[in-house]
């Protein structure tokens, strides 16, 4: 997208988004998109000079919202909801899913059916074009009547309060503001309830997750097919006529790639007639166990991408004689997909420390037990693997479904709730372990792949292979590890390792993404 990401008029997707919130790309109001704002702003005026009785315009919230308040307290009402319900604890929010915070809140209010002031909108735009940025408590959110307390703290600095990060350094907003010439700004009816009503939070965390998990899928395969070569195993499992017999699309793409990967491998070749007849699950079940991991991203994906394009506002303001109190901003449909990805993603982690605990044991032909020739005065890759199997364990624990609970609120009004912002960060919580357990495979794999020469794999393969020796030299004696699993982790979560394997597949004219890339692919 070469021209601005128009708000309110464009789709959103999970990439842009990101690209949005890293700078990469530019947003900006088209005319008609200001006239849609600029009308539901004059709509809600509308309604606050008249008589009707409007929820959040005119009327307390909450379990409050029978109280009516008159005409000259409406503005007070709009910072005063700001002010109570910013009660969030815990640690900061990292900046990236502040900054989507940002981006996605844009896109909601630019629809033009919240009442938003264009002023406000454009001083949003501002805080994210000038890199200053909120700080967000963690904790707080139920995920029900709009990420509240989140979304509270984040535009605090709109009315002089809070702090922000500016400039590397963690600021009051009023100084911030003083410095660039800026005045706090007087919120007008409705809105600081358009503000902090509506899923953003949940719906940051979760575009953020979209696209790490699905590097840590697309890492599995690669890492996993290396694995399968330290060990001598079959590419048996991955034919295509077998998958077309359980015809799952996770399968059918995750086997196509495992296949691509091994193709022309000497290593395969070299067992093709060894008595064994079959390899563990952790090896022959890869399709089934990352495609059903795939799939549960691809749920997530879907739903991350309605819910970047849609309003969760309460109430919708459709014109000064009409509007609709709603659930809207009810986190399930973003809460059950999240529990599910987190579970997905565990899985992932699980049946990658099965693989790195078969290639320690050695026994194949070449491969030393614990991955290294003189052990006993050497440990080798013994200990490693511990710290795998604790992010394995420590995952487990976290998969239990933060939907499964609803605790009520608001003296009984908002008596069913989502905790979709717990699923959110558990789900990145998981995907922090799972990028250390599958840099513990690799660096074993990698250790493992080593005792085949001279035999080759496939030229993806091998590059991969060459890109970890560019940073991790192979081990023949003890080593703090941690050092390596480091290295490990910095090559995964910065998406080396699948730019390495999809630039060697052009290079070679090697089709890697299959029939099936557009489904599980963020691009």
């Amino acid at each position: 997208m070469k021209h601005p990401f128009q708000f309110g008029e464009d789709t959103l997707t999970p990439a842009l988004a990101l690209a949005l919130a890293r700078g990469s790309l530019n947003g900006a109001f088209s005319s008609t998109t200001k006239e849609k704002i600029i009308k539901s702003h004059d709509a809600v005026a509308a309604i606050a000079n008249g008589d009707r009785v409007v929820y959040g315009v005119n009327t307390g919230f909450g379990p409050l919202c029978t109280t009516i308040i008159s005409k000259e307290q409406t503005r007070a009402l709009q910072e005063n909801i700001l002010r109570s319900h910013s009660v969030g604890v815990g640690d900061a929010v990292p900046q990236e899913v502040v900054k989507l915070m940002l981006v996605t809140k844009l896109h909601a209010l630019s629809f033009g059916y919240s009442g938003i002031a264009l002023a406000t909108l454009e001083r949003i735009h501002w805080h994210l074009q000038n890199d200053i940025i909120p700080m967000v408590p963690t904790q707080g959110s139920v995920g029900a009547s709009g990420d509240l307390a989140p979304l509270a703290h984040l535009f605090l600095p709109l009315i002089g309060l809070g702090q922000v990060m500016a400039d590397g350094q963690i600021q009051n907003s009023l100084e911030v503001l003083e410095k660039h010439h800026r005045e706090p700004l007087k919120l007008g009816p409705k809105e600081g309830l358009a503000l902090i009503n509506g899923t953003q939070f949940i719906l940051a965390y979760a575009t953020r997750a979209v696209e790490r998990l699905h590097n840590c899928l697309e890492l599995a395969d690669i890492i996993g097919a290396m694995s399968l070569e330290g060990v001598l195993g079959s590419a048996a499992p991955f034919h295509s006529k077998l998958h077309q017999l359980r015809p799952f699309a996770g399968n059918q793409h995750v086997a196509f790639r495992l296949r691509t990967l091994l193709k022309d491998s000497e290593m395969v070749a070299s067992h093709q007639n060894c008595g064994r007849v079959q390899d563990p699950y952790s090896l022959r079940c890869m399709p089934q166990v990352h495609g059903s991991s795939r799939s549960a991203w691809l749920h997530l994906y879907q739903q991350v991408t309605t819910e970047l394009n849609s309003v969760t506002d309460n109430p919708i303001i459709l014109s000064a004689e009409e509007s609709i109190s709603g659930g809207n901003f009810h986190g399930q449909p973003l809460a059950l997909p999240l529990d599910y990805a987190t579970l997905a993603a565990a899985e992932v982690g699980n049946i990658s420390d099965r693989r790195t605990y078969l290639l320690l044991e050695g026994g194949e032909a070449g491969l030393p037990k614990l991955l290294m020739k003189n052990t006993g005065i050497n440990s080798g890759f013994m200990i490693p693997q511990y710290t795998s199997a604790a992010l394995v364990s420590e995952n487990k624990s976290l998969c239990f479904p933060a939907s499964a609970d609803s605790i009520p609120t608001s003296l009984g009004q908002e008596d069913h709730v989502s905790m979709g912002s717990i699923s959110g960060r558990k789900l990145n919580q998981v995907i922090d372990n799972l990028e250390n357990i599958l840099a513990v495979e690799m660096i074993c794999a990698a250790q493992a792949f080593d005792y085949r020469r001279p035999m080759k794999s496939g030229k993806i393969l091998e590059a991969c292979h060459e890109l970890i020796r560019s940073q991790i030299d192979h081990a023949e004696e003890d080593r703090i590890f941690a050092n390596d699993i480091r290295k490990a982790h910095n090559l995964i979560s910065s998406g080396a390792i699948n730019s390495t394997a999809y630039d060697i597949a052009q290079k070679h004219d090697i089709n890697l993404k299959g029939d099936y890339y557009e489904q599980f692919s963020i691009s």
